[in-house]
């Protein structure tokens, strides 16, 4: 393994990760805030429990998130050094206003944690609402931060110089709001379908089947929600790709042609070789239409671009195919969901239907890992689209791969200590079945 390799592993990794962890703690916390919302307005005691045991996982979200999401402030130094030279000045501005929302995140999530019977029952829950708008913010800012390198603005390059530096432009560059949309609603889906399956086993198991019966309601509502718009944000990606990234579009679908009316690929393996696919289906016209909104259009193919700047297609394409089909997944079981609370309420009492959720679980994240394989990898060889190379952007210092296994030591560490966590927060939940705290019971009786 070379040090180019060892790096761009390293970051992987510490991405791969972190995106986990930074997704439930962008949403867990609306979960969080909308059962405390319905226990301040009907009072009932199952969702103080549930908002009360959900608080906690935000809590150790929050932390893990912190801890690695610093860890990769730091490899962006560490490795990359001539990258972080010419575009900290220009994108450093996400970055700091992404330091912002976190400090307001912390500060809420304090008051939030320790502020039960201290403070104004509904300014109380408004601290949770800000920790939840507080991590939305500080997800979107990050995202913003990777779209700059997706479509550098903000300045000039003259005479292999970054001058007349305009960081708002850069803020505000033209992938921010479609890669902001598409990580938002992929960060509700999978972390809905997550928690979801999680209480579907509970209720599978047959213990506080009320308690967990709330929880998975609020959790689906929000998954499937999200699953369902995320086409939409697909779409909208899906276009903005093909005008400024075409060589990742062409990746993605493995189209090593420039052609009009070009077809749509589901599935196949590319023979990058042979410059062909095999075994896939192919529909006339639709990536065309998807890609220009006309099924004549031109789409640009591969064949477009020198070797040295083409994407690798095998594996961005198989990732781009796993992202589309678990989101497929996701949303015909959302429709499910939906299509049974409206007419079929008898199925969510079967087995059947509580497994499929159960065995959905991890697919959202999955999905989400995929996503992100193509927009790093279809950006590839760039570390600055169009202007800095990543080979260009390594740091000259050796033994990088010692500093790989480290920090796979310390990632792997960190999962399972989550896991741990997570497992004895879902073990320490008290058996609720029947029961009924005093306060509820004076205010039955009065």
């Amino acid at each position: 393994m070379d040090d180019l390799i060892a790096a761009r592993s390293q970051m992987a990794l510490s991405m791969a990760f972190h995106i986990i962890f930074a997704c439930i703690g962008m949403v867990m916390p609306f979960f969080m805030a909308t059962s405390h919302y319905k226990y301040l307005k009907t009072n009932d005691y199952h969702q103080k429990a549930l908002t009360k045991a959900w608080s906690r996982g935000v809590a150790i979200f929050f932390v893990t998130g912190a801890v690695s999401g610093t860890m990769l402030s730091f490899e962006l130094g560490l490795l990359w050094p001539e990258f972080m030279l010419h575009a900290g000045p220009i994108f450093g501005m996400p970055f700091s206003l992404e330091g912002t929302a976190f400090f307001i995140e912390a500060i809420a999530l304090g008051f939030y944690l320790y502020g039960w019977d201290r403070f104004n029952k509904w300014f109380h829950w408004f601290t949770g609402v800000v920790v939840g708008l507080s991590g939305l913010a500080s997800g979107i800012l990050v995202v913003s931060a990777n779209g700059w390198m997706n479509s550098p603005t903000g300045f000039d390059y003259v005479d292999g110089k970054y001058i007349n530096i305009d960081p708002i432009a850069a803020l505000f560059n033209d992938a921010w709001f479609t890669q902001a949309l598409h990580m938002s609603l992929a960060a509700f889906a999978a972390t809905g379908f997550a928690v979801a399956g999680i209480h579907a086993l509970m209720l599978i198991n047959g213990k506080n089947k009320v308690f967990h019966w709330k929880a998975f309601r609020i959790a689906i509502v929000y998954g499937g929600i999200a699953a369902l718009l995320q086409p939409i944000s697909g779409d909208i990606s899906a276009k903005d790709i093909a005008v400024r990234q075409p060589a990742k579009l062409a990746a993605m679908e493995a189209h090593f042609e420039t052609s009009k009316s070009a077809p749509l690929l589901i599935g196949g393996i590319p023979d990058v070789e042979k410059k062909e696919v095999n075994y896939g289906i192919k529909i006339p016209g639709a990536l065309s239409f998807l890609a220009h909104g006309d099924f004549e259009k031109e789409v640009i193919g591969l064949d477009q671009f020198p070797e040295d700047e083409q994407p690798p297609v095998m594996i961005t394409h198989f990732a781009f195919q796993i992202m589309v089909g678990l989101g497929m997944i996701m949303m015909v079981l959302s429709i499910l969901y939906f299509f049974s609370t409206w007419k079929k309420k008898y199925w969510q009492e079967k087995r059947w239907f509580l497994w499929l959720f159960v065995l959905a679980t991890p697919i959202g994240f999955m999905a989400v890992e995929a996503g992100w394989t193509v927009t790093e990898l279809g950006r590839q060889p760039w570390i600055i689209y169009g202007f800095m190379k990543t080979k260009d952007a390594l740091t000259p210092i050796p033994g990088i791969q010692i500093s790989f296994m480290i920090f796979t030591a310390v990632y792997v560490s960190l999962s399972v200590i989550v896991s741990f966590l997570l497992y004895r927060q879902i073990k320490s939940l008290p058996n609720m079945e029947g029961e009924q705290p005093a306060e509820n019971q004076s205010s039955t009786q009065h």
